[in-house]
C-alpha cells in the first residue's frame, strides 16, 4: 500500500526510515516550486480594518530564473552588484529648505527673547 501511494504521488510520501527521503522532497520543491498564498482580514461590524496579502514562492534560484523572478539582483540591499541610483535633485533642495528653516527658526527664537525683555526708559 504504502508503494503504491510512493508511486501515485510521485515519491513525495515519507517513508519510516528513509534518511534521504527528506532531502528527495527539499529537492523536488525547489526544482518545482511551492506557493502558499493566504488573506488575512480583519472587519469590525462589517467594516473592514486591515487587509494583510500574504503570498510566499518557494523554488531554487536557477527555477525562479527560469520564471523570470530575479529582483534580488536589482535590489542594492542584497546584490553588491546592483545599481544604487543615483541622489535625486529633490534631496538638494531638501537640505537647502532644511538650512532654511532651521535659520528662520533661530531668527523667530531671537525675536521672541527680544519680545520678552523689559523696556529701558
Amino acid at each position: 500500500m504504502t508503494d503504491s501511494l510512493t508511486r501515485r504521488s510521485g515519491g513525495l510520501s515519507p517513508q519510516p526510515g528513509s534518511a534521504g527521503n527528506l532531502a528527495d522532497i527539499l529537492e523536488r520543491v525547489l526544482d518545482k516550486g511551492v506557493v502558499i498564498a493566504g488573506d488575512i482580514k480583519i472587519n469590525l461590524l462589517d467594516i473592514e480594518l486591515l487587509t494583510i496579502k500574504l503570498r510566499l514562492l518557494v523554488v531554487s534560484v536557477d527555477t525562479a530564473r527560469e520564471m523570470g523572478i530575479d529582483w534580488w539582483e536589482h535590489d542594492p540591499t542584497l546584490s553588491s552588484r546592483a545599481v544604487r541610483p543615483a541622489p535625486s535633485p529633490d534631496s538638494a533642495r531638501t537640505a537647502e529648505l532644511a538650512a532654511e528653516n532651521a535659520r528662520l527658526r533661530a531668527e523667530l527664537q531671537s525675536l521672541n527673547a527680544r519680545l520678552k525683555e523689559p523696556d529701558d526708559l
